[in-house]
């Protein structure tokens, strides 16, 4: 008698979740991984979460938020340096093609294809959520460091591409 195998060949998704980075807002105290810059806009007590997951097929980030102000639109971006007391120390956009020149403003560089944008509205409980997914990883020797929250969306036009005012507030991830 003989038999013959079929060996089925299914591709497989290695799913490599980073546990979630959450925190409460509170102004900047040492060892803070939530700091709040601006508690007109960004509460102490507010709250952030964000969910990465890496596959062979690329990243997805997702972010919620709570106790954010009613109706604000916030741009929110990953950064390349941890949070710090000092809003500009969180560094630039993550790049997965980095720009030469910081900051960013050339929209080769700056747009959402090329950096993780998790812009958004709060609603009218302060709530918010956002996701971003991209065909490609994150660097492992320089992965994204923190979340900023920033004043406005994203701007994309040449010379304000990547733009979204003034930091309000970190989380270191």
């Amino acid at each position: 008698m003989l038999t013959h195998a079929l060996a089925l060949i299914l591709p497989v998704t290695i799913m490599s979740p980073v546990p979630p980075s959450a925190g409460t807002f509170q102004p900047f105290r040492p060892g803070a991984t939530a700091i709040t810059y601006d508690t007109a806009v960004v509460p102490a007590g507010a709250t952030a979460k964000v969910t990465i997951t890496e596959t062979g097929y690329g990243t997805e980030v997702r972010l919620a938020v709570t106790g954010l102000l009613a109706g604000h639109p916030y741009g929110a971006h990953l950064h390349t340096n941890p949070c710090t007391a000092v809003p500009e120390e969180a560094g630039p956009h993550y790049q997965n093609h980095p720009d030469p020149v910081t900051p960013s403003t050339n929209p080769v560089y700056a747009n959402p294809r090329n950096e993780i944008w998790l812009d958004f509205t709060a609603d009218a409980t302060g709530t918010a959520t956002s996701a971003a997914t991209h065909g490609w990883n994150f660097r492992p020797a320089a992965p994204p460091r923190s979340l900023v929250l920033h004043a406005e969306h994203t701007h994309t036009a040449p010379g304000e591409a990547g733009k979204a005012g003034a930091r309000l507030a970190c989380l270191t991830l």
